[in-house]
Parts: structure tokens; sequence; C-alpha cells
């Protein structure tokens, strides 16, 4: 397993946890039929490719990989271990695979999000505070779908009456500047996209965002159990539970380029009341009436 994050991570582990309860329940128990050589990268470039070193120098089986910057180096590493992804946007546009039906090559796995996903979140946001006219739009400006992401969110602002504020960071200072950037905005909100970078400052962006009075959409329900707005995405430990199917696939003799990529299947909206109530925000009954799980 390479995971791009550090090893005392809890909201990682518990999606590590899941998918070795999905190996459980598929009869793959570690260490009795199963042997697994964590790698934990701490997104960092360095320690990534000498994590992705070892791994390719044990030769194992399968290897699970978390994280676009984390796979890329893997599949440049090796082409003949099987390598199965989870939480990845856009393979096709990071070059990791041929299409999502036949993958082809030694890599396959599970998308987190579509670029569409971005007219969702909009129109959640809009819903929430109708004045909403301008949103800075948070990623990693180093992350292979940040232009896809920006771009597709870009195109569908115009119907909705907003102008969309290119946020690309890379570090605490960076989240710093862009929010008091859109923070001094009349009638500014704020989007952001799933990337490493926004999970490790999470709480500094949350933070942020109440003391600028922002509303703020978020991709992963762990951002509103931190006191965030309002999230709507994919549930995590899912995607890694039907990660395991892959790797029991792989194990048992299929090849990872013939299992093609899935796209996700469960969304979860989540909205913390508490926070909106902060805000001076009103949460339309009809979709407090959709939510998954309010906070209060």
């Amino acid at each position: 397993m390479l995971i791009a994050s550090e090893a005392d991570e809890p909201l990682v582990r518990s999606r590590v946890a899941a998918f070795r309860q999905g190996l459980n329940d598929l009869g793959w128990i570690e260490g009795g039929n199963l042997q697994i050589e964590y790698r934990w990268t701490g997104n960092d470039p360095e320690r990534t490719q000498r994590c992705v070193s070892e791994l390719v120098m044990l030769a194992p089986e399968a290897i699970l990989s978390h994280s676009p910057p984390a796979t890329s180096a893997l599949s440049k590493a090796t082409q003949s271990i099987p390598i199965v992804f989870v939480q990845i946007t856009d393979p096709v546009g990071a070059g990791l695979v041929a299409n999502l039906a036949h993958p082809g090559a030694n890599v396959t796995g599970f998308t987190t999000f579509e670029f569409s996903m971005g007219t969702k979140w909009l129109d959640l946001l809009k819903g929430i505070f109708p004045k909403l006219a301008r949103v800075a739009v948070m990623q990693n400006e180093k992350s292979p779908t940040w232009s896809g992401q920006l771009q597709a969110v870009e195109a569908v602002a115009p119907s909705f009456g907003i102008q969309i504020t290119p946020a690309g960071v890379e570090n605490a200072a960076d989240i710093e500047r862009s929010i008091a950037e859109i923070g001094s905005e009349k009638n500014g909100g704020l989007m952001i996209m799933p990337d490493s970078i926004t999970l490790i400052h999470r709480k500094l962006i949350v933070s942020l965002a109440e003391r600028y009075h922002l509303p703020a959409i978020y991709p992963f329900r762990y951002f509103p159990e931190d006191g965030g707005l309002i999230s709507y995405g994919i549930d995590l430990a899912d995607v890694w539970r039907r990660g395991a199917g892959y790797i029991d696939r792989i194990l048992k003799g299929s090849a990872a380029g013939d299992l093609p990529v899935q796209q996700p299947t469960k969304f979860e909206l989540v909205i913390n009341l508490k926070t909106a109530k902060a805000l001076g925000l009103e949460i339309p009954p009809t979709l407090l009436a959709r939510a998954d799980e309010v906070i209060e």
C-alpha cells in the first residue's frame, strides 16, 4: 500500500481499515494468508519516490495506491506489478490509463469525481446563499486535475450569475492569502476541490472560512464534521472497500488492465446547521430533507 498521508492521519487510517475489512470479507486475512507492506509518503515528493522504490523492490503481487502523484510515480517505476488506485479524479487525463473501459497496461482503479460535479457544487452553494456572486475555487495548482476541474466550473458559472476566481495553492500561506482575498469581496464564497493539500490543511481552511464569514462547499464529509458549512461527495470508505474487491480479483489471477476503471456510485450530502446559523444562513427545508446527515 502506497498512501499519500502521514501514518497518524485518522481519516486516512479509517479508510485503510475499510480496505482491510473488505479484504477480510473476501477471505484475505492479514498475517494469515496475506501480507501487507505499508508505505506512508506524507505527500512529500522525495519520500514518495523512496517508498515507490522500496515497494517495487519487494515485488508484491499487487499494490494499492492513493493519490495521483503516488500512482503516477508507481506506474513509471513498474509496468509489471498490478496497481489499483483509489481517489483519483481523472486517470485518463493524468496518463495513468488508456481509457476507463479498457485501462490496458498494469493500472486500474476507482475515480472520485467527474468534472461535472462542479455544477452540483455551485447549485448547492447558490441555493444556500442566493446573493452569491463570486466563488474562489481552491486546489493544489500542481495537481494534474487542476486545469480540468477549474475549466468545468468556469464553463457553468455564468448560468448561476457567478464569477470564478482561481485559487491555486501549494501551502498554508497560499491558502491564507487566497481566502483573505475572496473574504474581502462582497457576496463571495469558497469551493474546495478534492486534493491532498486541502485535506492536510482542512482545519485551517474551515477556520478561515469562518473568520471571513464565507459560505463554503467541500468535497468530503470530514470538512463539515470539522465545522465546515456543507459537503457533497463520495463515501470514501466505500471506495476503499471496493478497491479490496479489485485486489482480490488480481490475487486470483485477473489482469489489472482488463478490469475497467469504476466511477463513484455512492454520494452523500452533509450540512452543518450550527455553522449555517453562525453565518446567518437559512438552509432551505427541501435541502435539509435531502441531506444524508445534518450536524446540529
